[in-house]
């Protein structure tokens, strides 16, 4: 454990590209070769959309990463957040319980409250308005809640007091459930039920990327799901009737020219439907 701390404490910034990189030609090749829903659409025209999303987050988190490390920084010099107020803990069981609470107030509460605000929502609805989800998926985020999720990280590091390694040890994780949770892929029922019950599996996502409430306002977990399991905001559908999509937003020339997808988070908050 703690060499892989070690490797974390001073990962190059050209190891995280390449796991950024590797894991999203991983599942494409996957997906290609046994795609679950076979979308008839232009994949690179499409990937096209989302990888200059991916893109705009790089440079958010880039151009911030700065707020990040100092805070990191300062939670560990002045033993600040709870991990620095609980019992000493073994490497093991210190890494795992700041995993769970970054994942729960960086990836879960965020998701959550960006549902719940409408101001917040119209950026998110960005990533919700794909109807094509595939392992590009993952990143399609407006610049606007790139930055929202970047105050909740950090909010994260501090209520938490996580150092920087476990800080990209969290993200590196992250991108990589990000990208396994989209890409059009399924695993066999019951793998993906057991696993479920832990993690957030493809079929829990897919659910979330239903085009109608209340399946649409579900499954907020990132990494883990067990925190939906425990504030009841988990759902399951059969994933043959998944319709992907935002009911608000099914026309292709908005959710498919990457122009009209810069606009949406500027205009009339439109109220969806319910099944």
């Amino acid at each position: 454990m703690n060499d892989i701390i070690h490797y974390f404490e001073s990962i190059p910034s050209l190891h995280r590209a390449l796991i950024l990189a590797g894991g999203i030609a991983i599942f494409w090749l996957i997906e290609s070769a046994i795609p679950f829903f076979k979308f008839q659409y232009n994949k690179w025209q499409h990937a096209g959309i989302n990888i200059f999303f991916t893109i705009t987050t790089i440079i958010v988190n880039f151009a911030l990463a700065f707020i990040l490390l100092k805070t990191a920084d300062y939670v560990t010099k002045k033993e600040f957040g709870i991990l620095n107020w609980l019992p000493k803990m073994n490497p093991i069981a210190f890494t795992v319980v700041g995993i769970l609470l970054l994942d729960f107030i960086g990836a879960y509460l965020a998701h959550f409250t960006e549902h719940k605000v409408k101001l917040l929502w119209r950026f998110h609805l960005i990533h919700h308005s794909d109807t094509y989800i595939d392992t590009t998926s993952g990143n399609r985020h407006h610049p606007g809640e790139s930055v929202i999720r970047f105050v909740f990280t950090t909010l994260g590091v501090l209520i938490v007091g996580s150092p920087m390694w476990m800080v990209f040890m969290y993200q590196t994780l992250s991108v990589v459930a990000t990208q396994f949770t989209h890409a059009n892929i399924c695993l066999p029922k019951k793998i993906d039920k057991v696993m479920s019950y832990i993690l957030v599996s493809p079929d829990m996502h897919k659910t979330h990327h239903h085009y109608k409430l209340p399946h649409t306002d579900s499954n907020y977990g990132n990494i883990f799901s067990i925190w939906d399991r425990i504030f009841g905001t988990f759902s399951y559908m059969e994933r043959e009737t998944i319709i992907y999509g935002v009911d608000t937003h099914m026309d292709p020339n908005e959710n498919n020219k990457l122009v009209s997808l810069l606009k949406i988070p500027f205009q009339k908050t439109r109220s969806p439907q319910k099944e």
